[in-house]
């Protein structure tokens, strides 16, 4: 797992991008895991899961809000305040990617 900056786009909405600290999964357990087990990340901060266009919350203890993004990293769909033990979150077929942050940890554009 490697820690990085990544710059979010807000398509078609007067707000400007804002970077993100994110935790960037690269293995299949890292991507399969995504925030299960781990302590809530701090305020402007998540959890990156590449090539990923759905989620679920099983096992874990808080909730969450998820960006889907597509391969430009726009906001392509926001989910808030994602309970847990979801079964399915689907984002859309134009999405590439999500950051899982813990809910309302993330600007709040709509």
């Amino acid at each position: 797992m490697k820690r990085r900056k990544i710059d979010v786009i807000f398509d078609g909405e007067k707000n400007s991008p804002f970077s993100i600290e994110v935790d960037e999964a690269e293995t299949f357990f890292e991507r399969a895991r995504g925030l299960i087990g781990r302590v809530s990340p701090s305020p402007g901060c998540g959890f990156l899961i590449p090539k990923c266009n759905a989620i679920h919350t099983f096992f874990m203890s808080y909730a969450i809000d998820a960006y889907f993004l597509d391969s430009a990293g726009r906001v392509v769909k926001i989910v808030k305040g994602i309970k847990p033990w979801k079964l399915f979150v689907w984002g859309t077929w134009r999405a590439k990617k999500v950051i899982e942050s813990a809910a309302g940890a993330l600007p709040d554009f709509k």
